[in-house]
């Protein structure tokens, strides 16, 4: 093959290559279009039925997923300095405040950190409290998460229902074998005792930062004292 010919050959697999990727390429941002709407409500219907599990949907009437605060990591919510910073949402029922929904950690778990999902209403008192994440020990301390305790008429976790400071003073929270209010199964301590200690924490982050959380723009963020 003469060097033109050789030329000539670069030049066409090189141009089915260029028209191969536009072609490519146009088609997968046909489809990202396509399908996006669908994606992005998808997520959000996954991230509401996670918020329907603490907050009922009768007391809210607004978006809470776009009416949110970011939270700046810090230690009542069980977070150090290189953690993402927290979405917070907050529900209103005709303007009004109707409760704060967010995420907490128990950092000290029997393995390692639980994740947690709180909504706290407007009177300061817990309206639920999930486990979303967790590797505690499967038939023994992951009794935490409802789907996994085996009382399904009373899951442990619901005992935080409907409790704030004036129901149990702050040095009452805790596991009843710290000398608090709450119940422990017996043999899986650690676990409870991690969830009750950072439920504590984040109702008591919620309490003392109320008004400011529910005063701030939409869309906006909580910065950390001093910042």
């Amino acid at each position: 093959m003469s060097e033109d010919s050789a030329a000539r050959a670069s030049l066409r697999t090189a141009a089915i290559l260029t028209v191969f990727t536009l072609v490519f390429t146009t088609l997968m941002a046909a489809t990202y279009r396509a399908t996006k709407p669908a994606i992005e409500a998808s997520a959000e219907a996954e991230k509401m039925k996670l918020v329907g599990e603490v907050l009922p949907d009768a007391l809210y009437d607004n978006a809470p997923l776009a009416d949110w605060v970011d939270l700046a990591p810090c230690a009542e919510l069980g977070l150090a300095a290189q953690d993402d910073p927290v979405r917070l949402l907050r529900a209103r029922k005709a303007g009004a405040p109707a409760a704060l929904v967010f995420e907490a950690v128990a950092p000290d778990g029997y393995g390692g950190r639980i994740r947690l999902i709180l909504a706290v209403g407007a009177d300061d008192r817990l309206l639920g409290v999930r486990v979303i994440g967790h590797k505690e020990t499967p038939g023994l301390g992951d009794y935490i998460d409802p789907k996994k305790d085996r009382n399904k008429a009373a899951p442990w976790i619901r005992q935080f229902d409907a409790k704030g400071f004036g129901e149990v003073p702050a040095a009452e929270w805790t596991v009843k074998k710290d000398g608090g209010r709450f119940d422990a199964r017996a043999g899986a301590t650690i676990s409870a005792r991690a969830v009750t200690n950072a439920t504590r924490r984040a109702l008591q982050f919620a309490v003392d930062q109320r008004d400011k959380l529910y005063a701030l723009p939409a869309q906006s963020k909580l910065e950390k004292e001093g910042q």
